[in-house]
């Protein structure tokens, strides 16, 4: 037993897992760097306990930004550790708007309770983003969330989110005292999943199944989620950070992760024969800034990895900036104090002062194709395989829910999967019920095994039907762009599509092969209309690399052309017509 009262998990390295190390694959060793001189001032904590809740000290309080002011005037987690949920919904919604502390409760400091009030485009209805870790959910948990969304009718839907996560929609405010005992009854939580905490961690999608997976990662995802919630029951001592911060842990070679994107990455790597992780950190999207996360030069064994979250969390809860919400991401901390300065700060919170240097015998390797996981593929365990369906752009309705449960149970253990590219998988099918699944209607109508090509990398986020900073539609717009573009156009490799509708990025459009970031444009006439910045280049894997701007403010009516130009262009594709004559 840890000290942090969890379990450590076995490392279980699968045994078909290559072997081959290779140093600079995905945490290069960095050498030493001379942190730069900085005022011990500076190294003072800015947040302090009082009454077991983390609070901004009063001497740091000159020029914060507005969201501290909201946590200062009221904790948060009160409306969750202290019932203050239960009050809060038994009043009308009008009133609650009436008043600032009660405005701000129902705008700002209800998102620790994973709800997120929709002002400008629902107006008195939330959504809520659950805890899911690893992705990995069950039929009982489907079902009850196809319950909560159904009652809502026309305004409840789920969404499958890119962190492997479920988002419902439509919920109102004097249900969510059930809703969250009925969560607590299947075994999920909505506790600490928005605004300045840590996000849903995130791990191999094919964890304990994949015939070349490095290590299953459920038991890491797991035990940092029973970390970061205090077991659901709510952790107060990193519910203030300057900002959200995002895990992952690493188990296959194929990066399904996206490691280069988390404020903190867990590397597979071994060192003195034992197994443990190299780690990332720093990655983060932004309006004004985005960023590849960097070697910490820092190893920790399976026992200390629990410790070492708590560390860097806890740096960037007593350290990290509070004023330009812009400026609040862990990265910046890092820039200003250096990663060798940022380290000595990590390691100064670890419970024995030490942290190993980064291992050299890295466990992923860098010359590995990326595999697709939609459609059938053979599970470790003899006679069973997986199927990855394709959900167009994550969006799931109540019925379509219950569909998968079902199907979960009648031809597989009951479990279901979802993945970061808004995606579900079936494990553990039985290899002679394959062909009766293959034939569901729903997989035959609307989640298919095998989608095309463009539709296969299809990534857009919520959009302004339902998020209030979106600047443009984005789920329907993705679908029928791309729909269009498969009339003109035939694409024979993969290309990955990323629709985002504001420059917060939640669609990742700077990881995609082809990104759309939602914008105002004009058209020909000068008239303001919807559009995107193109953006070009992004990789994923070993060799991640962010794109760059394409083309900016191309309306949304423009951009067939624009996208067939780029596929040929720049990934090989035929016009069709070209393509018939030929044949």
């Amino acid at each position: 037993m840890s000290a942090f009262g969890f379990l450590s998990p076995p490392p279980p390295i699968s045994s078909s897992a290559p072997t081959r190390q290779l140093s600079a694959a995905t945490t290069p060793a960095v050498a030493p760097i001379v942190a730069p001189d900085v005022a011990a001032e500076r190294l003072e904590p800015r947040v302090e306990e009082r009454q077991g809740y983390w609070v901004l000290k009063e001497k740091f309080r000159e020029g914060i930004n507005v969201q501290e002011k909201v946590k200062i005037q009221r904790e948060p987690m009160k409306l969750y550790m202290e019932g203050g949920i239960e009050e809060l919904a038994k009043l009308p919604f009008e009133e609650l708007d009436k008043a600032k502390d009660t405005k701000d409760d129902i705008d700002v400091r209800l998102k620790w309770l994973g709800l997120f009030h929709r002002r400008k485009h629902h107006y008195g209805r939330f959504m809520m983003r659950l805890k899911l870790p690893n992705g990995v959910t069950t039929s009982a948990q489907t079902r009850y969330l196809a319950s909560v969304i159904r009652k809502y009718g026309k305004d409840g839907c789920a969404d499958v989110t890119t962190r492997q996560n479920w988002q419902i929609r439509g919920i109102v405010l004097a249900d969510v005292p059930d809703i969250l005992k009925g969560l607590a009854g299947v075994g999920l939580t909505s506790l600490q999943s928005g605004m300045d905490n840590v996000r849903n961690p995130v791990g191999n999608p094919l964890a304990g199944i994949d015939p070349h997976e490095i290590v299953d990662t459920r038991p890491y995802t797991n035990l940092l989620s029973q970390y970061i919630t205090g077991n659901s029951l709510g952790n107060p001592t990193i519910t203030n950070l300057p900002r959200k911060w995002n895990v992952c842990v690493i188990g296959s070679h194929d990066l399904y992760e996206h490691p280069h994107i988390n404020d903190l990455a867990y590397m597979p790597a071994t060192k003195d024969g034992k197994f443990g992780f190299n780690l990332l950190v720093g990655g983060f999207f932004s309006p004004k800034r985005c960023a590849e996360a960097v070697p910490l030069d820092a190893w920790v064994s399976t026992e200390d990895m629990i410790p070492v979250c708590k560390a860097i969390l806890e740096a960037f809860r007593d350290l990290g900036f509070r004023s330009n919400r812009q400026k609040t991401r862990m990265m910046w901390l890092i820039d200003e104090l250096s990663i060798e300065g940022f380290r000595s700060e990590v390691v100064k919170r670890m419970p024995f002062k030490e942290l190993e240097r980064a291992s050299s015998e890295d466990l992923v390797q860098k010359q590995w194709e990326r595999r697709d996981y939609i459609g059938v593929h053979p599970q470790k365990q003899e006679g069973l395989s997986f199927v990855g369906l394709h959900i167009p752009v994550g969006r799931i309705q109540a019925d379509d829910m219950d569909e998968l449960a079902r199907i979960a149970d009648e031809y597989g253990t009951g479990e279901l999967r979802l993945t970061v590219e808004q995606n579900i998988i079936i494990p553990n099918v039985e290899n002679t019920k394959l062909q009766a699944l293959l034939q569901e209607p729903l997989l035959k109508e609307n989640f298919s095994p095998e989608p095309s090509i463009l539709m296969k990398g299809l990534v857009a986020c919520t959009g302004n039907q339902f998020c209030g900073q979106a600047i443009i539609e984005t789920k329907q717009r993705a679908l029928k762009v791309t729909e269009e573009v498969e009339r003109h156009v035939s694409v024979t490799r993969p290309v990955r599509m990323h629709w985002t509708g504001c420059p917060n990025t939640c669609g990742q459009v700077q990881v995609a092969d082809i990104g759309f970031m939602g914008c105002m444009a004009r058209d020909e006439n000068g008239k303001p209309v919807e559009g995107v910045d193109v953006f070009l280049g992004g990789r994923i894997g070993s060799d991640s690399h962010l794109g760059d701007i394409y083309k900016k403010s191309v309306p949304c009516k423009d951009l067939v052309p624009l996208l067939i130009d780029i596929l040929v262009n720049h990934f090989g594709a035929v016009p069709r017509e070209r393509e018939e004559g030929e044949e």
